[in-house]
């Protein structure tokens, strides 16, 4: 199973030498973009061979040498959004408000993904929105629609947009939903993050340029995340955008875990005959006994079977 990273420290680390401080905004292995209070920004590399910086960090670095400064010491986080398989963990972002979880009938969707990403952030401690974009598309559009109200009868909050058909009215509406906020976009390749990006941040496409000529990375930056300061007169916020990628590992996912994040199974569990019981094939199981009377989704007990079979941990 993969190494769960350090979601956060008990206590921020000194700084040693460390007299500048900022705000991580782009980054590939140990080199990284930093935006200062004053809005200027700075390349800036990990001291030593640490790995532990990632997009949203708070750093405390030492005055740049040959243009470059050092990164000593990482502020306490207040989350950390991230994904895991069975041989290593991928870090999104730290200190993240809001998850912005985007979909769209075309290229086909998987409903998995979403479900993955919803479970991730709440094990991470952030609230969550689920966006179909491009909902003016009739192809594809009653799975979408299947999607979106089986998410609404869940709990879960869910918009509808779209970003290339709407330009105006996808915009307001999702400034409405993220003023004040550091919001992270996650989705499959396809589903329309980069435009609506490029709608609530305009200058993003001039920043990605600037961070890829100052990194030297080129096309390989796009498989980092990024962090944009809206600079906009009608909102305040930030966008953080993730590449398109088509799975959301949960190996960092316990069985407690995953209930606590699927209310709608976890609320059968009282009536299991045993009390360890995993809720796959164990005799006398409530929830079982709830899909079968149509109480439980049958599409959400297969995903839950499916994340479930290789949790290490037993339910409460």
């Amino acid at each position: 199973m993969a190494k769960k990273p350090q979601r956060s420290r008990t206590k921020a680390q000194e700084p040693t030498e460390a007299t500048i401080t900022g705000l991580v905004t782009a980054g590939h292995g140990r080199h990284y973009m930093v935006t200062l209070p004053d809005g200027t920004t700075l390349e800036a590399h990990r001291r030593g061979k640490k790995g532990d910086v990632v997009v949203g960090d708070i750093v405390h670095c030492s005055e740049a040498q040959s243009g470059v400064a050092a990164i000593e010491s990482i502020e306490e986080r207040r989350n950390l959004l991230y994904r895991s398989d069975e041989w290593r963990v991928k870090s999104l972002a730290a200190n993240v408000d809001l998850v912005a979880i985007v979909f769209a009938s075309r290229p086909t969707f998987n409903p998995w993904f979403i479900w993955k990403a919803l479970l991730a952030a709440h094990q991470a401690g952030i609230p969550a929105v689920v966006i179909r974009n491009k909902k003016e598309l009739t192809e594809g559009a009653e799975e979408a629609k299947v999607a979106v109200d089986l998410l609404t009868s869940i709990g879960q909050e869910t918009l509808e947009v779209s970003a290339g058909a709407e330009p105006d009215e996808t915009r307001a509406k999702l400034i409405e939903r993220f003023e004040g906020k550091a919001v992270l976009l996650v989705g499959q390749s396809g589903m329309g993050k980069s435009t609506i990006l490029n709608l609530l941040v305009p200058h993003a496409q001039a920043a990605t340029r600037e961070f890829s000529e100052a990194l030297n990375l080129g096309k390989q930056t796009t498989t980092t995340a990024r962090w944009y300061e809206a600079k906009e007169d009608d909102w305040t916020g930030s966008v953080i955008d993730t590449p398109g990628f088509q799975e959301f590992g949960l190996a960092h996912l316990s069985l407690n875990d995953i209930l606590r994040a699927m209310p709608d199974i976890a609320k059968h569990i009282d009536g299991c005959r045993f009390f360890n019981c995993r809720h796959l094939e164990e005799p006398g199981c409530s929830v079982k006994a709830a899909v079968e009377r149509g109480d439980i989704d049958e599409a959400r007990y297969q995903f839950y079977r499916a994340v479930a079979a290789h949790a290490d941990t037993l339910p409460l």
